[in-house]
């Protein structure tokens, strides 16, 4: 007796939700280059002892990126249960008023320069075949089901804030001595140079000056924290 399997294929995420996901690893992997290279230069300028150094500078990198994981997390789960109940209050406005819906899609189709005759077609047509699908779509730009998933948001964002992290605290590690400070602020610049060039790319906007503003925002993050290590 031969017996039949049954193959359960994984919903293929949207764009949305793997935008998303990238775009939780890009700021992930900022914040971890810059809290672990402030706590690096504080730390040290407070102290002459590597082995402090580095010990506070990896705390920090495992604090950075849980702290970057939950955060995610809590934030994207409010905005799939935000989502959720766009969903469910617009299904309580099609039950209440029969023409809601039509009056919905008919307006986002002539609001794009469609004819109110074409709309109205349109809007029927795509009643027919998903009301709710339909008004949520033409109201938010949102389809349903295609709900952000915390979980890729924040395995996303501990990754990539721990791999960050590691430019500078690799540096300041694997360095020689008269050259580690240099050296950490190399590759904390190359690090954010890096990712400033990704979010210019994601949010299809000038890479050089993407990529410039975060070089200078990891120089003064290293230069006041190596300022307030001295002052203590």
């Amino acid at each position: 007796m031969m017996t039949k399997t049954v193959v359960t294929k994984k919903k293929k995420q949207s764009l949305e939700q793997r935008m998303n996901s990238v775009r939780a690893g890009v700021l992930g992997s900022n914040d971890g280059i810059l809290t672990v290279v402030g706590v690096l230069f504080s730390t040290a300028a407070a102290t002459t002892d590597n082995f402090l150094i580095l010990i506070a500078g990896f705390a920090d990198l495992l604090a950075c990126a849980f702290s970057m994981a939950a955060g995610e997390y809590a934030s994207v789960s409010a905005q799939r249960e935000t989502e959720r109940a766009v969903v469910g209050s617009e299904q309580a406005n099609i039950n209440q008023d029969k023409n809601y819906s039509i009056n919905i899609i008919k307006k986002s189709y002539i609001d794009k320069g469609v004819s109110e005759d074409t709309a109205t077609k349109i809007a029927k047509e795509l009643i027919a075949k998903k009301e709710l699908g339909s008004v949520v779509y033409a109201k938010y730009t949102m389809r349903i089901g295609e709900y952000v998933n915390p979980w890729d948001a924040a395995f996303s964002s501990l990754f990539s804030a721990f791999c960050g992290g590691i430019f500078p605290l690799g540096a300041m590690f694997f360095l020689p001595e008269q050259i580690k400070f240099v050296g950490t602020i190399v590759a904390t610049a190359i690090a954010v140079a890096i990712t400033g060039n990704l979010s210019a790319i994601l949010g299809k906007s000038d890479r050089k000056s993407a990529i410039v503003r975060n070089v200078v925002i990891g120089l003064i993050t290293v230069a006041i924290h190596w300022y307030v290590g001295r002052m203590f």
